[in-house]
């Protein structure tokens, strides 16, 4: 277990980080740990539940099998071949040696996420008086995306495990903050504009957007 004091927080909480399974405890800083003790004991039940909860875990070595942008591919490690990620059919075929896997997909995915991210964000904004706008991608454990105060969009590199029109809504929910930073009427009509059928990919992923956060 991850424990944490915190000067800011106002009470005991109890999470469970989707993709380390770990749980973490936040303790104010004026609460003791015989306080906090007793309030895991209470939380016992739940914190059970939510680990039970947990999608299984896909480490990305030779042999699982990955989603990319809405369809499954099958890591194939050959280790005489140079260290590098190359997509072929179903396959992402990666080279050098194995303790190095996870690494090279990982970037490999990034990579590509930001490149898929960059160009619909570019898209989008062409239905709107912004310029394209600066892209990062992350690896968040509570947001598929953010718009900062100064323009700039940040997105989790996971999106592009889901399908397709999922990072679409996601790219466009976060273009549509550029208009409206807050999420009034205004901003979901613009939403809407620029990804009609972003309610069922909302749905998706408060349904399976847990499991993007287990590969890995």
């Amino acid at each position: 277990m991850w424990i944490r004091r915190s000067r800011r927080a106002r009470r005991l909480s109890v999470s469970v980080d989707a993709r380390t399974g770990r749980p973490q405890l936040v303790i104010p800083f004026r609460v003791t740990y015989a306080e906090a003790d007793q309030f895991m004991q209470s939380e016992s039940e739940w914190l059970l539940h939510k680990l039970k909860e947990l999608p299984p875990r896909i480490p990305f070595e030779d042999g699982a099998k990955v989603p990319l942008l809405g369809y499954k591919c099958c890591i194939k490690h050959l280790p005489l071949l140079p260290p590098e990620v190359n997509h072929e059919g179903h396959e992402l075929v990666v080279g050098g040696k194995n303790d190095e896997i996870k690494h090279r997909i990982t970037e490999w995915f990034k990579k590509l996420a930001h490149q898929k991210l960059t160009e619909l964000a570019s898209q989008k904004t062409q239905d709107t008086e912004h310029r394209s706008p600066v892209v990062t991608v992350r690896d968040p454990t509570t947001r598929w995306g953010s718009c900062s105060k100064n323009g700039r969009l940040s997105f989790s590199w996971r999106l592009i495990l889901a399908p397709p029109s999922v990072m679409d809504y996601v790219v466009a929910h976060e273009v549509a903050h550029l208009s409206e930073f807050h999420h009034g009427p205004n901003f979901w009509l613009l939403v809407e504009k620029l990804c009609p059928s972003y309610r069922r990919s909302r749905h998706w992923l408060t349904r399976h957007g847990a499991k993007l956060l287990r590969y890995g």
